[in-house]
């Protein structure tokens, strides 16, 4: 069974840095993608980044582009987000997430439990 594990949440100050790792584990096919969404208090989730292992495509919304970046160690079948130049409003619970199609669309699934971003001064 897909198992997504999140880590590397914390505190940073705004114009910070932060990198969280989500390593994936039971996979039996070559093909899929890992997204990185987030959820404010308050706010609705929304997606934030995801990269595909057929061609390494990457997304990204438009709030964090230039900013975030997503990058991925296929030995260690782990995807990364790279968090730089954080804003007060990158606050929020940070998931991960599966897409076995490797497309990077909905549905996702084998959520992660979440790791905590709180950027503050």
């Amino acid at each position: 069974q897909v198992q997504l594990v999140e880590s590397g949440g914390g505190l940073a100050q705004p114009g910070g840095s932060l990198r969280l790792s989500c390593a994936a584990f039971g996979f039996t096919r070559d093909y899929y993608a890992i997204a990185w969404f987030r959820q404010a208090p308050g706010k609705e989730r929304e997606g934030v980044s995801c990269i595909s292992t057929i061609d390494g495509t990457t997304t990204a919304a438009g709030s964090v582009k230039g900013r975030f970046t997503i990058s991925r160690d296929k030995a260690k079948n782990t995807v990364y987000l790279q968090m730089d130049r954080l804003e007060i409003e990158d606050t929020g619970i940070y998931y991960c997430a599966v897409d076995h199609t490797g497309r990077c669309a909905a549905p996702y699934d084998n959520w992660g439990q979440g790791t905590q971003v709180t950027v503050s001064s």
